[in-house]
């Protein structure tokens, strides 16, 4: 019986343990790519004035 539990919580341990290795990289990876993500966004100067958007202005005018 006692055989049995050690095998047990060995085969835990090492399932623990591959699960765990991604998510180290990954934790240690997120927190740059999102920094990174916030940095790349484009400051909006607000509306662009195109014949497309001046084509739906047009459309939608009651």
């Amino acid at each position: 019986m006692d055989n049995q539990k050690g095998e047990n919580s060995r085969r835990r341990f090492l399932q623990m343990a591959v699960a765990a290795a991604p998510a180290a990289v990954a934790m240690a990876v997120a927190p740059n790519a999102a920094a990174k993500a916030v940095t790349e966004v484009p400051k909006s100067r607000g509306l662009r004035d195109t014949e497309h958007t001046r084509k739906y202005f047009e459309s939608a005018r009651f």
